[in-house]
């Protein structure tokens, strides 16, 4: 069943209302759904509900949803990133039956009597039509999958600090099959126990190497929990992250998604060159991306590579011991490191290029970004505000949208309306 011309302006003229009252109405969802269907719990990320993202993130797509329900395309990406993350959950039809019922009846316990009929049955039609379209891709998700359609017990056959702050994790298969190959840049969803909530909890991590028929490496930053942007919200040691820092050792089992994802290193054979830009954690995936690059297994790859990062100090930082070794056996791979916060013993041009947050005025518009290739490519990970800044600067540099990517983590993300 598709929506009617009304029923189209019936979902448009509720924009104002979802500006107003989607938190709202998306944080009553949340609560009765999983207070009705606790076995839930385990599929959402209860630090991201506490926090408040979860429901913010879910107002959000539902704002940009009722603004666009007449040019779907403009959610295309938003939709194809949500269904990656569902799939590397096991979300099955079923649950978008309850997650129907709870939105719905959420949105007339807070609307109250300016939720009309006619009102309630023009978003009962459009839910279902989003539903049904992400249904089916999820649906192809799965039978690409070949058969690795439900969590699978790996082994953890190694554990190695790469900085304070970040550990990386090689884990095999316990049923000994060949692993299958992914897209740099991809994720697996990670499933343990969490004692504290009684129920498992997931977590997505990106895949930080190049891919091997016998290993997967996810490399996890310590989470502190906290909230520098509410600093009112409540504050906590992230349940997932600390669990496999302290207590996931060698031998010990963890359950894997397949690899999934929508940010990916697109055009893996080109020549044009490729500008990888991160802070933080978010090196995992674009070291992915330069591992397969770089990989003694492939023919060399030739094309430019920029890797440029940013970290607090040379300690919090992973990999650079790495980044080095393959420079010098891959010329066309080059670094810039930023630090915001030095130590005494990090000495600049030898530990770091730059000091303070990555700023890519200090940079060479066509030696260090190669803008003057008009292919070149970015791609940028690290937390949202600092790839919205990045993505601000990269355009007013003139960079067309298209050879910008970048990786939203977490709650994912929707075009702002």
């Amino acid at each position: 069943m598709s929506l009617s011309p009304e029923q189209v302006q019936l979902i448009k003229a509720t924009v104002p209302v979802l500006q107003e009252h989607g938190v709202t109405i998306t944080k009553l969802f949340y609560d009765n759904m999983l207070k009705a269907h606790p076995e839930l719990h385990t599929v959402f990320n209860v630090s991201n509900k506490v926090h408040g993202h979860q429901p913010l993130a879910l107002a959000g797509a539902l704002f940009a949803y009722a603004t666009y329900i007449d040019d779907l395309g403009v959610l295309t990406p938003a939709v194809e990133r949500i269904c990656h993350k569902h799939a590397s959950l096991y979300i099955q039809p079923e649950g978008y039956e309850i997650v129907g019922k709870y939105l719905l009846e959420a949105m007339g316990q807070v609307l109250g009597d300016a939720l009309t009929p006619p009102l309630l049955e023009a978003w009962g039609v459009a839910y279902w039509q989003l539903a049904n379209l992400m249904i089916g891709k999820e649906k192809e998700l799965y039978a690409a999958a070949d058969g690795w359609v439900d969590f699978r017990d790996f082994k953890v056959a190694k554990k190695e600090v790469e900085s304070d702050v970040i550990t990386s994790f090689y884990l095999e298969p316990v049923d000994g099959k060949a692993l299958p190959s992914f897209e740099p840049g991809q994720y697996v969803s990670v499933q343990v126990p969490v004692p504290q909530l009684n129920h498992p909890q997931c977590r997505q991590y990106s895949l930080s190497d190049s891919a091997n028929p016998t290993y997967y490496r996810i490399s996890v930053r310590k989470d502190p929990g906290l909230n520098a942007s509410d600093p009112s919200a409540p504050a906590h040691p992230g349940y997932v992250s600390n669990i496999l820092h302290r207590d996931i050792n060698v031998g010990d089992v963890v359950k894997l998604s397949h690899p999934y994802g929508d940010f990916r290193l697109e055009n893996p054979t080109a020549d044009h060159p490729l500008v990888l830009i991160s802070a933080g954690v978010g090196l995992t995936p674009l070291t992915a991306m330069v591992n397969s690059l770089t990989t003694s297994l492939e023919p060399a790859n030739k094309r430019p590579i920029h890797f440029i990062h940013g970290a607090h100090s040379s300690a919090s930082r992973a990999f650079q011991a790495h980044m080095q070794t393959l420079s010098s056996s891959a010329p066309n791979l080059r670094t810039t490191y930023f630090l915001t916060e030095p130590s005494a013993e990090d000495k600049e041009g030898e530990n770091y290029d730059h000091k303070g947050r990555v700023d890519l005025s200090k940079l060479d518009e066509n030696k260090d970004l190669y803008l003057d290739n008009p292919s070149t490519e970015f791609y940028i990970c690290g937390p949202t505000s600092f790839m919205t800044e990045t993505q601000k600067v990269l355009a007013a540099k003139g960079v067309e949208e298209k050879r910008v990517h970048a990786e939203l983590f977490g709650t994912g993300g929707v075009p702002a309306a």
